[in-house]
């Protein structure tokens, strides 16, 4: 059963009590957890039947792509459901067709689907209750709570005071019921351009929060609407829709971010002055803000929209689908979010927090891989040129469910050019003329010279195998000084990869005057082409990100032209701003 949840919710609470894992609760947890046991109490005092449930709802505007500070929201609104065997939902704000559009609708919901939440029922949109909306609207006009206004923009924000100023009252403001209703009839029958009048709530133009100085409640937008077409010309703002479409759908605890508690009184003012089915209370909490990041979504459509990026799920945007096509998975987000927390107060996390949560999750699940982004011939002088072997290794050296990789052999294989010298110091563990080395997974070589070109660049190396290295040292003693990947060059993938680095170079990117397009980091990509890999590469599947050993973490692009691989991360953090 629903109750008015304003009998029950406390902004104050008690000592942090502990979660199963021993976490302690957070202060949204101990708020819940302290209106579940109020309601049982009365409940046992009064013998009510009946349980109080959990309801939340995950309410996104359609107006671009979900960023990563909204994956902390989704993971908060749906984990607490789950928490307190209640149920969320996902309801789309779609009270501005101005900015909104179906595209945006698809990418949000493969989003949560993808974080791998389920929300309860159908999905649900403000649309839906534009009729609802709009009949509360009248009442409050019916009430003397609302009225039509003429003002202009420049007369409205005139009238509206500043944050030391007081406002002063429309000269419409106290205008008749009957004169305001058939005003507002006016509105919804498109009688009325766009910007000539709007409905206000008659509050208080002295109130020293300005949300409450008579506020906007309807506007006039002569635009079709992506769900209910042409049947509306006003839409109504978020601040008088949120609260209502709250009331309808029962929430309990309706969750926003910390921009949002000076609209708290105004959300209240709303419920308490309409007869809506249910009492909801709201609660703020800290956004996400990342340094090195820009999460709004206004700058976030300018970098697409200018061709700054190649879309919003470009793999350096800090969308979830962009995110998703680097190759970064579900559970390293939603790890990411559980080690931030749950605070009363807004604050920077370094975005190396979240390179961490990946790279955790990646050293513990992504499949290894052999790959050489700069391909350097050896040609095995010793070995049989039409003579060909099969290697195995470990799909993972921790996971046996990953089973284990097949790694053909032959005369003539590819190593990376960092990992050969000429001539080289102690300190360098590679090939060296002279000198040996282990080839991974596989035999002990030794380089005896190269081949240059006209430049002076070396093409082609020529070593020896060791006879008996396979899975030994050499029965002469002489130890490899290191072990270096290869790829062998009969049997190989080949593909273009993508090195992705931090989007912008400035720590805040958008703070203070900035402009934050001056901030784009230039290096930001760097295209290597026609890099070898092992063949097993050439059946990659979408959305499973490999560790090629010793370059980093790389996952098949989703939709490029080219067979791509994109970088997620690297192995450790190079970055330098």
């Amino acid at each position: 059963m629903t109750v008015d949840s304003t009998s029950t919710h406390a902004d104050s609470v008690d000592k942090p009590q502990a979660t199963a894992d021993s976490r302690p609760l957070h202060f949204l947890e101990q708020i819940i957890q302290k209106d579940i046991d109020q309601y049982t109490a009365a409940q046992q005092s009064s013998d009510q039947q009946g349980d109080y449930k959990i309801v939340t709802r995950f309410p996104p505007e359609p107006n671009g792509y979900l960023h990563i500070g909204h994956a902390k929201s989704i993971c908060l609104n749906f984990g607490l459901a789950e928490k307190f065997n209640g149920i969320c939902h996902l309801r789309f704000d779609d009270t501005n067709p101005a900015k909104e559009d179906q595209e945006y609708i698809d990418a949000i919901l493969n989003d949560v689907e993808w974080l791998g939440y389920e929300w309860e029922g159908e999905v649900r949109f403000a649309s839906s209750y534009f009729q609802q909306l709009h009949d509360w609207a009248v009442h409050l006009i019916e009430q003397g709570n609302a009225y039509v206004c003429h003002l202009t923009a420049d007369e409205a924000r005139e009238y509206r005071g500043t944050l030391t100023e007081a406002g002063k009252n429309s000269p419409y403001r106290e205008r008749s019921v009957a004169e305001n209703v058939a005003e507002f009839a006016k509105m919804r029958q498109g009688e009325y351009d766009e910007g000539v009048c709007v409905l206000r709530a008659k509050i208080d133009m002295s109130s020293p929060n300005i949300n409450m100085r008579d506020p906007i409640m309807y506007r006039i937008r002569k635009q079709d609407h992506h769900q209910t077409g042409d049947e509306w010309c006003i839409y109504p703002n978020y601040d008088f829709a949120h609260g209502q479409e709250d009331a309808i759908e029962g929430i309990t605890h309706s969750i926003c971010t910390l921009e949002f508690a000076d609209h708290r009184p105004l959300y209240e003012w709303f419920t308490e002055h309409l007869p809506v089915p249910s009492r909801p209370k709201q609660y703020e909490f800290g956004r996400l803000n990342l340094n090195y990041t820009v999460t709004s979504k206004r700058k976030l459509k300018q970098l697409v929209d200018e061709g700054y990026v190649d879309g919003w799920d470009d793999p350096r945007m800090p969308t979830i689908a962009g995110l998703r096509r680097r190759g970064v998975s579900a559970a390293a987000i939603r790890k990411f979010c559980e080690m931030i927390g749950v605070t009363k107060s807004d604050g920077v996390v370094d975005v190396g927090m979240l390179e961490h949560a990946i790279r955790d999750d990646l050293d513990k699940n992504a499949p290894r891989a052999m790959c050489v982004l700069n391909p350097l011939k050896v040609v095995l002088t010793n070995y049989p040129e039409d003579k060909t072997e099969v290697m195995t290794a470990a799909g993972h050296p921790n996971r046996d469910d990953l089973g284990e990789r097949i790694l053909p052999f032959s005369q003539q294989i590819y190593i990376d050019q960092d990992d050969f010298r000429e001539e080289a110091n102690k300190k360098y563990k590679r090939l060296v003329v002279g000198k040996r080395v282990r080839l991974r997974n596989a035999y002990v070589i030794e380089a005896d010279s190269c081949i240059k070109d006209d430049s002076g660049n070396i093409i082609e190396v020529h070593a020896r195998v060791i006879e008996g290295t396979l899975g030994n040292n050499p029965e002469d003693g002489i130890k490899p000084k290191g072990v270096i990947q290869w790829v062998d060059s009969k049997q190989h993938a080949t593909f273009d990869t993508a090195l992705y680095d931090r989007l912008f170079t400035d720590e805040s990117p958008d703070s203070g005057d900035k402009n934050f397009l001056d901030t784009i980091n230039p290096n930001s990509v760097e295209k290597k082409l026609a890099c070898i890999g092992e063949i097993g590469l050439l059946d990659a599947p979408i959305g499973v990100t490999y560790q090629f050993e010793r370059e980093g973490y790389f996952c098949k692009d989703s939709h490029a032209e080219t067979f791509l691989f994109n970088r997620t991360i690297g192995l450790r953090d190079t970055f330098v701003g």
